[in-house]
């Protein structure tokens, strides 16, 4: 990352990462066309020219340029003022306090780091999303959609027929027709004729036994189109949903266009309203070329029952270098079905265990962090998100709630201690098992 300090604020983000050719995501500015590089905030209170440059190239990245231009592939350590400047103007005062109290715990020069911390304190949180980079031209007319390829929706469902009957009537109404749907239905009691119902083309494939990432895996074998698209049984998604993702693929000549989830009720956010390099992968809203999994495998069955096994896909295309875009015109609304599903089979949740002596976080999320990670990104994670998840999931967006969760883990440390430590053990044991990703044929 730019700055090191990330490594504290976005421990596990995709962006941590180097693709198969050792570059990595951020591009340096001077080789930004110069229609991008004029609509950055120069940054002048930097104290080293390798902070302003960074700064550019970090704002260039998560304002939405998605050009292909020489990127860094080492950085230099700046001032540690520069890094204090740094996650102040882009991150919650609250994070900025954080990653003082880690650095003071992590045995930093306690002169320097509060030194630095005071001397930055007159620099306001700027959110960087505004001013992002616009694509007004993507509405265009598509290649790819004139051409009319046959897209496979792949929906896994368990024992959620009447939020399945709400997807399935959204995919009825879509503007793109050539398409099927690839139902893996692992109902019981299992109902065939329920499908009755709908005007589509649904190939429905039994299984008996539960299990979400076999599911999908089995549905991708068996989809007849070239072009795969990812959905779940408990969304919404709008009448434009295959077309947008269809023109996404096109317009940016990528091979995974990942859509934008918001919860029933709420509204898209601001920092994924526009067309950027994709931070996450969710299986829920996606499309992608069916040669990706050719290319670098099917799921990966370690995270049967977990979760985060979307996110390890995400984070190995990534790697492999195959370019993703966040699509926010192809958003869905997340319904959150409190029955069926991974609420049924696993955990609600990645960092909410069932009860107090289950492993927080679920294994399978230490598992990922670490393979992609390493040790220590999986503990500084740990460290950002095990205290906020000892309040309930409905309050997880609640500024007090996560306050007081903070407050509560210090009270029950050796409780969440032996908890992580389980988790940690069962990660390893996974860890030593290796993947169960299998290829497609």
């Amino acid at each position: 990352m730019p700055f090191s300090f990330l490594q504290f604020l976005q421990p596990v983000h995709y962006f941590q990462l180097k693709r198969k050719e050792g570059s990595t995501i951020f591009p340096i500015p001077e080789s930004l066309p110069e229609p991008v590089l004029a609509s950055l905030n120069k940054e002048t209170r930097y104290r080293s020219q390798e902070a302003l440059n960074y700064d550019l190239s970090w704002q260039a990245v998560h304002k939405g340029y998605l050009g292909n231009t020489d990127t860094y592939t080492t950085f230099a350590r700046v001032p540690i003022f520069d890094e204090y400047l740094f996650i102040r103007k882009n991150f919650h005062p609250i994070w900025v306090v954080y990653t003082l109290l880690v650095r003071l715990v992590s045995l930093n020069n306690p002169i320097k780091e509060i030194e630095a911390f005071v001397k930055t304190r007159h620099i306001s949180f700027e959110p960087y999303w505004k001013n992002n980079v616009e694509y007004p031209s993507w509405k265009e007319a598509s290649h790819l959609i004139s051409e009319k390829p046959l897209v496979s929706v792949v929906i896994p469902t368990l024992n959620r027929y009447r939020y399945l009957t709400d997807v399935l009537k959204d995919f009825e109404k879509q503007t793109y027709a050539n398409f099927e749907i690839v139902v893996v239905d692992q109902s019981n009691p299992f109902n065939s004729k329920f499908y009755d119902q709908f005007e589509l083309s649904i190939n429905i494939l039994r299984q008996e036994v539960p299990a979400l990432w076999l599911a999908r895996n089995t549905a991708i074998r068996n989809a007849k189109g070239a072009i795969i698209a990812l959905s779940e049984d408990d969304v919404r998604v709008p009448e434009q949903w295959l077309e947008n993702h269809l023109r996404c693929l096109d317009y940016f000549d990528i091979k995974i266009s990942a859509g934008v989830f918001f919860a029933e009720g709420s509204k898209m956010p601001e920092n994924r309203s526009f067309f950027a390099v994709a931070s996450q992968f969710a299986t829920g809203n996606a499309m992608l070329y069916k040669s990706v999994f050719k290319e670098i495998g099917l799921f990966d069955r370690q995270y049967e029952r977990q979760r985060m096994g979307d996110g390890e896909f995400g984070a190995r295309a990534f790697k492999q270098g195959i370019r993703a875009v966040s699509n926010p015109f192809a958003y869905c609304v997340d319904v959150k079905a409190g029955e069926g599903g991974l609420r049924q089979m696993g955990s609600w949740d990645a960092f909410r265990p069932k009860n107090w002596v289950a492993p927080r976080p679920i294994p399978s999320v230490l598992y990922f962090f670490r393979s992609y990670f390493g040790p220590t990104n999986a503990w500084f994670a740990i460290l950002k998100r095990v205290p906020p998840s000892i309040v309930p999931y409905r309050f997880k967006k609640n500024k007090g709630m996560m306050v007081l969760g903070l407050i509560l883990s210090l009270f029950l440390l050796p409780v969440i201690a032996v908890q992580v430590c389980i988790s940690w053990n069962k990660a390893s044991q996974k860890i030593n098992e290796g993947p169960r990703i299998s290829e497609l044929d």
